[in-house]
């Protein structure tokens, strides 16, 4: 049944809005203290509807998270039905309902809203639904019901899941019975094609040790353990897992002093890491949707080898694959970063590896867009949200061609593992762990040998809070200010004086600060050009 006006004015009384709140849909959806989100949740569910019913019933995911955020924040975002983030132009239709000030407001403008789209009422809205372990999870999820109910969808609830888990069934649900089928429609379903993608990756290869996985104290520890009983033994050539920071019982501890924002940030492990010299770690954030891999050396100096070091990976391997099936003519292969990647790591990829480098703003939605442009597209941020998405053309060939050799018989074969292990919905710090083991044993590699790829320049990022970020605005994917006018004259002009300088601001997407990135070739430069361009930024904010 279609929502009535007086069911939905009955619903949103219970969950009102927070008076003089103002609520932006960005990349990472609404994401705020918990305390603030309840109505915006409930509109949140009442725009998943409309977004159903606009693509033909089509199902649509929503998922309650804050990913790296700490404990007392939490989010929500949409799931369009490719296991994609909302279409662009919706996150307006999201603002506009979040901001309505009354309800009856909000009514008027649902039914705006469903006139200007052409939504027909009487299609059947379906949405599935999860959250992370925010102890704030459980009565958002209320809000969302009590939308769902009021305008007639039917929903399922998944409970506790990783971010990438509910985009993976979103694409598994829609692509059911279809040429373009994903997989099986359930957690257990996602467990089982990334186990059975991993075996066949890693036939005849041997890991090189275990991994220690920092989950963050978030969902992605419970699930880890529950994919680590799907995959193949060590004896029978898998990897030894070894899960720390899985603390699910005390949510105050989500994020505290562990993950992958932690370790990036610091530039250190978790304090509770008791990772020898030259282990493989390895830190998820709070959701398990991004990871990045650490060591510390045998002089006990920290290594990061964060998103850039994964893309570089990733590209490597991929490269030499599809050179060795014979396939280096059909794919294309190209690797898309933002401008906090390290310059080294383009340069490497460019100079070393021979491959393209676009470079597009932050934000996952801008860096997915552009991966789909190539053959097999490699994104990854520095802070180790990623994946590898291959073009249907590249599926095409991939399932056609026909080897020369024993030798391009192995390699399609291990090209043809990778499509089922990564999940190509979205960054997935599980697969990505997966990927990166399989190419580390194919390499027979440690982290020190990865590592020496290439070397980063020393760089520095700094937080400054402003009253109003929106001053900022950027051009050249978000390498340079084109207002407040004159502020990037001024940061131009730093930079001129470092060897191998680069810097640039950007106002966050979800919080009233300005990010400034450097980097040069020493640490030394590196930490005072950040603080040069910094002040900059604070006389201009």
């Amino acid at each position: 049944m279609a929502a009535s006006d007086e069911v939905i004015l009955e619903a949103s009384a219970k969950h009102p809005k927070p008076a003089e709140q103002r609520f932006q849909y960005g990349t990472a959806g609404f994401r705020m203290r918990a305390n603030l989100l309840d109505s915006v949740v409930f509109r949140v569910g009442l725009l998943a509807a409309l977004r159903s019913r606009k693509l033909g019933g089509q199902t649509i995911g929503v998922m309650i998270t804050a990913s790296h955020n700490p404990p007392e924040d939490n989010g929500v975002k949409l799931v369009d039905p490719m296991g994609e983030m909302l279409e662009a132009s919706w996150e307006a239709h999201a603002t506009s309902l979040a901001n309505a000030p009354t309800d009856q407001a909000l009514v008027d403008e649902y039914n705006k809203l469903e006139a200007e789209l052409k939504v027909k009422p009487e299609v059947p809205a379906r949405i599935i639904l999860a959250r992370d372990t925010r102890a704030s999870g459980p009565p958002l999820v209320d809000a969302l019901v009590d939308a769902f109910k009021a305008t007639g969808s039917e929903y399922t609830d998944h409970n506790l899941l990783t971010t990438p888990q509910l985009h993976y069934l979103v694409r598994c649900i829609n692509t059911k019975d279809t040429q373009y089928e994903y997989g099986k429609a359930s957690e257990e379903g996602y467990y089982e094609k990334a186990a059975a993608a991993f075996a066949r990756a890693m036939k005849g290869r041997k890991a090189n040790g275990g991994v220690t996985v920092d989950c963050a104290n978030g969902v992605g520890g419970e699930k880890l353990r529950n994919l680590v009983k799907y995959l193949p033994t060590v004896e029978e050539g898998g990897v030894e897992v070894k899960i720390v920071n899985d603390d699910v019982v005390h949510p105050e501890r989500l994020n505290y002093q562990c993950g992958a924002d932690f370790v990036k940030t610091n530039q250190r492990p978790p304090p509770s890491s008791q990772a020898a010299p030259l282990t493989r770690c390895a830190s998820l954030d709070g959701d398990a949707d991004r990871i990045i891999y650490y060591f510390v050396d045998t002089d006990n100096h920290f290594r990061l080898l964060d998103g850039d070091k994964i893309a570089t990976l990733a590209a490597t391997f991929i490269g030499d694959l599809s050179k060795n099936a014979g396939l280096e003519e059909k794919l294309k292969v190209g690797v898309v970063q933002t401008a906090y990647a390290n310059g080294a790591s383009t340069q490497y990829i460019t100079k070393t590896l021979n491959l393209p480098v676009v470079c597009t703003p932050t934000g996952v939605k801008y860096l997915h867009h552009a991966a789909t442009k190539f053959d097999v597209g490699v994104y990854f941020e520095a802070n180790g949200h990623g994946t590898v998405v291959f073009s249907p053309s590249a599926f095409k060939t991939l399932a056609t061609h026909e080897p020369q050799s024993p030798a391009q018989h192995t390699a399609l074969e291990n090209l043809r593992a990778l499509t089922d292990l990564i999940n190509q919905t979205v960054g997935d710090a599980l697969s990505d762990l997966l990927l990166v083991e399989v190419i580390l044993a194919h390499k027979t590699w440690g982290p020190k040998e990865w590592d020496s790829t290439y070397t980063d320049l020393p760089n520095r990022l700094v937080r400054i809070e402003v009253p109003e970020r929106n001053i900022f605005k950027t051009t050249d994917a978000e390498r340079k200010l084109e207002s407040p006018p004159g502020v990037q004259g001024q940061i131009d002009a730093l930079v001129g004086k470092y060897k191998q300088g680069r810097s640039f601001a950007r106002a966050s997407g979800t919080e009233d600060a300005v990010r400034v990135y450097a980097e040069a070739a020493t640490r030394g430069e590196a930490d005072d050009l950040a603080t040069k361009v910094s002040q900059v930024v604070k006389q201009s904010g």
